[in-house]
């Protein structure tokens, strides 16, 4: 392999990492809002629903992760299958 393309390589190999470290989702469990108000209990807000929805129980859409997942996997296999010819060829 010519020096010169380890470079090249490496920047292949880190482009492709945070490629695929962006279909990772965030962690973040918090609305974005400071806590100002002091809390209130459960007795005093049980007529409005928007306070007592923890969390969102609806269905996660996976397309994106599968569409990402399955490209790089694909992108991946291409590298390795062509570094393998590069190799026998130079056999």
């Amino acid at each position: 392999m010519s020096v010169a393309r380890r470079p090249l390589l490496t920047a292949t190999a880190a482009g492709s990492l945070l490629c695929a470290l962006w279909f990772v989702p965030s962690a973040n469990a918090t609305d974005g809002k400071p806590p100002s108000a002091p809390a209130r209990s459960t007795a005093a807000t049980a007529g409005t629903e928007a306070d007592l929805a923890l969390a969102d129980t609806g269905t996660v859409d996976t397309s994106p992760y599968l569409f990402g997942g399955t490209l790089f996997l694909g992108l991946g296999a291409g590298f390795v299958a062509f570094s393998v010819r590069r190799a026998r060829q130079q056999h």
